[in-house]
């Protein structure tokens, strides 16, 4: 029996994204958006982000993926994913323009001037395609446990911000190796990168968000 033809058409569907109350520092604001990891929320990972020493200072959003779902174990609890391996090229672009979309509904209703993305886990692939795809110019991007997507390898250092790339030792999935080999590949384009390594596993960890912290307060206080 032949194979079936395969084919793909665009959709309509709508994502889902927390903005935290503003913070108290007059306007214009820094902008945190955050990608949780796979089977997370972004409920969660608005938390994870509140956790960063000064991101109180900060607009922070955190984005929920599109693929929806629920959690196994917790029938009423609604995590998410960002994209498999099928139809790769077309879910990228498809993601890219959903951030596009996010940023640019949030700077519709807020004065923006430095923006940071940072992922975790799956997340950390969202985070650097939107930092050097997306339509907004950023400052920085916050990885942790997650790799250097291939496609973002392609592009000239000029479209990368400074990188703050972070695992835990004992995480088993973002392994010392594949984190050597995203700082030696960014590197070797001359991008900025900080490498953190703490006691820990896959996880937000907090030794993690004070390294994040730093960068926050750099790129705050930069000219």
């Amino acid at each position: 029996m032949a194979d079936p033809i395969v084919r793909t058409i665009a959709a309509l569907t709508h994502g889902r994204f927390l903005i935290d109350v503003p913070p108290d520092t007059a306007p214009p604001y820094h902008l945190l958006v955050g990608f949780h990891g796979y089977g997370e929320s972004a409920e969660q990972h608005l938390e994870q982000l509140r956790q960063i020493p000064g991101a109180s200072g900060w607009l922070l959003a955190a984005v929920q993926g599109l693929h929806r779902f629920y959690s196994p174990g917790r029938p009423d609890d609604v995590v998410a994913s960002w994209m498999t391996w099928q139809d790769r090229e077309q879910s990228i672009a498809d993601n890219v323009a959903y951030i596009d979309a996010v940023i640019a509904a949030i700077v519709a209703d807020y004065p923006i001037v430095r923006l940071v993305f940072a992922g975790f886990s799956q997340g950390v692939a969202m985070a650097y395609r939107a930092a050097v795809f997306g339509a907004s110019r950023s400052q920085g991007v916050i990885a942790l446990g997650g790799d250097v997507p291939p496609d973002v390898l392609d592009r000239s250092a000029a479209a990368f911000p400074p990188v703050l790339i972070g695992r835990g030792a004992q995480d088993t999935w973002y392994t010392d190796q594949r984190m050597g080999a995203d700082i030696a590949d960014l590197q070797a384009k001359g991008v900025a990168v900080r490498a953190v390594v703490f006691e820990g596993g896959h996880e937000w960890n907090e030794a993690f968000g004070e390294a994040a912290g730093e960068l926050l307060k750099r790129v705050a206080s930069a000219e």
